[in-house]
């Protein structure tokens, strides 16, 4: 991938979550009377944020000929939460998506593992150049890891504001898989496959 499409793919990725969070800041305070009902901040930002989520994925597709299975399973779930979202007119179905996305990313992870198969792999693949047993290691790891943020999402939904529930649907997910593949870097070097034989791995 070219430079200016590695910098278009950035934008793609990122652009969705950047004017939700800018959305939501704008009108968190305001109700919004739309057919006789009134709307709260959040749902019409949520409302605005399922088109640009799924514009965004289309564009990328255009862009890199693919999208990954994780990004498609998102695009959905934000589709149907944020539609209940807005046709219920009730934040909190937006709110269970986390929980809901990375518990099944979590649980699929755990069914392939029992089955003796990183689903991981797949899922990703084969992106990183590690041996079988090292994509086993980092899928046990990231299937407990989805588990936890999963509950994590259930705890500051319930227990917080919506201004902790955005900052960390956004923000605080993106730092927790950053420092989580940050801390998983022993492991790809003790697995790598870049001096192996392909016979051995």
């Amino acid at each position: 991938m070219s430079e200016q499409n590695d910098w278009r793919k950035q934008a793609l990725d990122l652009g969705p979550v950047l004017l939700f969070v800018g959305g939501y800041l704008l009108v968190r305070d305001q109700s919004f009377a739309i057919g006789g009902r009134d709307y709260a901040g959040f749902v019409i930002v949520t409302a605005c944020f399922i088109p640009i989520l799924a514009l965004s994925n289309w564009l990328l597709y255009r862009l890199t000929g693919k999208v990954s299975r994780m990004q498609i399973l998102t695009l959905v779930l934000a589709v149907v939460f944020g539609g209940l979202t807005v046709a219920l007119n009730d934040e909190r179905f937006f709110k269970m998506k986390s929980t809901l996305a990375f518990g099944i990313f979590s649980g699929l992870l755990w069914i392939g593992l029992a089955r003796g198969q990183s689903w991981l792999e797949f899922i990703m693949d084969g992106a990183l150049p590690i041996t079988h047993e090292g994509w086993m290691i980092l899928t046990r790891r990231l299937a407990v890891f989805f588990a936890c943020i999963a509950a994590a999402n259930e705890v500051i939904w319930r227990g917080f504001s919506t201004d902790v529930f955005v900052a960390w649907d956004t923000f605080g997910q993106m730092a927790a898989m950053m420092g989580f593949f940050l801390a998983q870097a022993g492991l790809l070097k003790r697995h790598s496959t870049e001096d192996i034989p392909p016979r051995a791995r």
